[in-house]
């Protein structure tokens, strides 16, 4: 119920649970992970500051205990039921591991790098063209395996700082 609660963007039903859970004796350390959880699967990239929050959180309650970890817990579960909601990572993630076990595929010979000598050093390989060189720091060129070069992996909301995201993909591409 407290999970779904922050999912479902309702932070009077996610801190009565959060009390809920303190009244039952529940660990600390259990809600707080909780909390992280949904900051990055529920939230995700609709408000990225949702996990630094719930991690802060994470770390300020080990370091603090009870009782004023309440308050931190509370703060926490009201920021990631208040954000906008995206789960376009979550999906994103799921669908590349289905596509890797199902799609065998080399990694394109421009991206790998070459061995310069046997301590380690390294050289771009040929036909790599390095963002950082090119106006906006971007350049056109394929970075998916050739067998799945047309995927879409990570396809975003338009909710929140997604749409952003959104927005600077079109940009670059747009050049």
């Amino acid at each position: 119920a407290f999970i779904k609660s922050m999912r479902g963007s309702d932070p009077d039903a996610a801190v009565y649970y959060l009390a809920r859970m303190l009244t039952a004796g529940e660990d600390i350390k259990f809600i707080a992970r909780r909390i992280m959880i949904c900051a990055s699967e529920d939230v995700g990239m609709a408000d990225p500051m949702a996990i630094v929050v719930a991690t802060s959180v994470s770390l300020a309650v080990e370091r603090i205990g009870l009782p004023e970890a309440r308050i931190l817990l509370s703060e926490a579960a009201v920021y990631v039921a208040a954000a906008p909601k995206s789960n376009a990572s979550y999906l994103a993630v799921g669908k590349a591991l289905e596509n890797v076990q199902r799609v065998k595929a080399q990694v394109p010979g421009h991206l790998k790098n070459i061995h310069a000598n046997g301590e380690g050093d390294e050289k771009q390989a040929v036909g790599y063209r390095y963002a950082h060189d090119f106006p906006n720091h971007w350049v056109d060129q394929q970075y998916l395996p050739d067998a799945v070069k047309d995927e879409k992996f990570y396809e975003p909301t338009g909710l929140g700082y997604e749409k952003t995201v959104i927005e600077n993909l079109k940009k670059m591409k747009d050049r």
